[in-house]
């Protein structure tokens, strides 16, 4: 689980992000992630996985059909240190944040499934958090925001 000093600097790092935002209001930037890409070993196994257990649509096999559209909320954009054990993991480059609304009934029904869950049994400023790995060990945080989190 992640230390208090981690969650504080991740909490601490978004703060950070809003006033760099405020003084730079004149600037273009961009409106949010478009795609997360990554490699695996079975590409359609996973992409199954996250479909069928986190509800995201795989990418449409043509134009007329939609891609998965994520609800409009915050987004936590943090590089961490390479030494951080915050993925768990250390040969794992990346950890990817979903927000969910409900917190314990999403942790049930992917333990139902069969996967491991870890509830972070603090409640944060900014909500709850729970950790997960994919099937190829993928390291997933979910979110469940409250407070100014949630706004």
């Amino acid at each position: 689980m992640a230390s208090k000093t981690t969650r504080r600097v991740f909490v601490g790092a978004v703060g950070a992000l809003t006033a760099t935002r405020s003084k730079a209001a004149d600037r273009e930037k961009v409106t949010g992630i478009g795609g997360l890409f990554f490699r695996a070993k079975d590409p359609k196994a996973l992409a199954k996985w996250y479909s069928d257990y986190l509800g995201i649509n795989l990418v449409p096999s043509n134009y007329n059909d939609s891609p998965w559209r994520q609800e409009a909320g915050p987004t936590a954009f943090q590089p961490f240190p390479d030494k951080t054990t915050y993925f768990g993991n250390d040969t794992k480059q990346w950890m990817v944040n979903f927000r969910v609304r409900d917190m314990d009934k999403m942790a049930a029904q992917l333990r139902t499934a069969g996967i491991t869950v870890n509830l972070d049994p603090k409640v944060y400023p900014n909500g709850r958090f729970a950790h997960l790995q994919d099937p190829e060990g993928n390291p997933i945080e979910l979110w469940e925001p409250q407070g100014r989190g949630a706004q």
